[in-house]
């Protein structure tokens, strides 16, 4: 699950976290209000407009309604606040993570306006080749790391945190000198480092990312951005985490699957896929590239899926645009045939059929399965492996 960096920013406050003072808005005149009170508090003229969306790359990308304007705006005094914020709210925000699409912007974020002497980047996340915590640092702070990586790989510092004693002094002050940072600052990055550490564990994230952390000219050390994305599995524990969630901006698609305990992901291709477990689904996906085509979801419907919610999950699949044709996959272990077959027709009976669909079958009730499908009067193919099921199902969609 993602949020918004004014939730982050709100939740690595409550860890003890520097943080800039900001405020959300969701008009023209609350962003006036906003900027008007870290005015008056910080003495600082000069206040940031934020756009808020679930998508990097803001102060590059650029409005659909305002070419010239993009995600992120510095302004002087409240009156140019609420001019840009009126501006935002409600464009479509274009960035390299939105694709051409966009995504519409229903909420901006005041901040005030920093003294800035450098800007670093830092990222907690879990390494699972080793099962720990990484933190990831670089003194490249406001690009995108990837471009970092590829260009500067020297740049990117590691600090593997062990988990029986969490992140230690000696290993927070290495990072703190492998950026360049000294006296004060050096240990202000380390208490930092520990605090941001310990936010990651207790909120159960799955990445918690600060690009930039800047460096003031007073040498203090705060998160001037925050992103932050959490284990789904783990949302039980946080339900005041779970209440951040914005519908508004998740795939529509993958919302209506979390509901029915799916695990779902739409992808760019044209075949709809219905598989239970990851592996397999993965496999699938594969092989259908290996056949020249492409998948155009990921849906595992699990293990001890019930009628319902394959229907749901068919649905969903139907759903797609650009879909084509489906391919369902299922091997019959605790899930059985019939009952998937018996949700895919139930399903087809539903909402009509207008693309080709394969079924391969294999396990537990198969033979109750294919013969529940052969006997539905619907134009269902069946396969005898995954091999000629991907086989039929991408010529059948050419």
């Amino acid at each position: 699950m993602k949020i918004h960096e004014y939730q982050a920013k709100g939740l690595l406050r409550a860890a003890g976290v520097p943080v800039p003072q900001s405020q959300v808005a969701f008009t023209a005149d609350e962003a006036r209000a906003a900027a008007q009170k870290l005015i008056a508090e910080t003495g600082i003229e000069v206040v940031v407009v934020k756009s808020q969306i679930h998508a990097g790359g803001r102060g590059k990308g650029r409005f659909k309604e305002h070419p010239d304007l993009g995600g992120v705006k510095v302004v002087k005094g409240a009156d140019a606040a609420a001019e840009i914020a009126e501006k935002m709210l409600g464009s479509t925000l274009v960035t390299i993570q939105t694709g051409e699409e966009g995504k519409k912007v229903g909420r901006v974020l005041i901040e005030q306006g920093m003294d800035i002497a450098s800007e670093l980047y830092l990222a907690a996340t879990l390494d699972r080749d080793t099962g720990r915590v990484m933190i990831m640092a670089s003194s490249e702070g406001g690009m995108d790391i990837e471009e970092v990586a590829e260009s500067h790989p020297e740049k990117i510092l590691k600090s593997s945190v062990d988990p029986a004693f969490g992140m230690q002094g000696f290993d927070a002050r290495a990072v703190a000198y492998g950026l360049g940072l000294e006296g004060k600052t050096a240990r202000k990055m380390a208490s930092f480092l520990g605090k941001i550490v310990t936010a990651y564990n207790d909120l159960d994230c799955s990445m918690l990312e600060i690009n930039p952390l800047v460096v003031t000219g007073g040498g203090d050390v705060m998160a001037l951005d925050a992103k932050v994305q959490f284990d789904d599995n783990a949302l039980y524990r946080h339900k005041d985490v779970e209440a951040l969630r914005d519908e508004t901006e998740e795939d529509p698609a993958e919302l209506e699957a979390g509901k029915w305990g799916l695990s779902y992901v739409a992808l760019d291709g044209t075949i709809g896929c219905m598989v239970n477990g990851a592996g397999l689904a993965m496999a699938t996906m594969d092989i259908i590239k290996y056949f020249g085509s492409e998948p155009a979801n990921f849906l595992d419907v699990g293990g001890g899926a019930t009628e319902e919610r394959v229907t749901a999950a068919f649905k969903i699949i139907c759903k797609d645009p650009n879909l084509k044709g489906i391919l369902v996959n299922i091997f019959g272990g605790i899930m059985k045939c019939d009952t998937i077959a018996n949700g895919v027709v139930g399903a087809v009976k539903q909402i009509g059929l207008e693309v080709p669909l394969v079924v391969r079958l294999e396990g537990t009730n198969v033979e109750l399965g294919k013969e529940i499908l052969a006997n539905s009067g619907l134009k269902i193919t069946s396969a005898d492996s995954l091999r000629d099921a991907a086989q039929k199902i991408v010529e059948m969609t050419k």
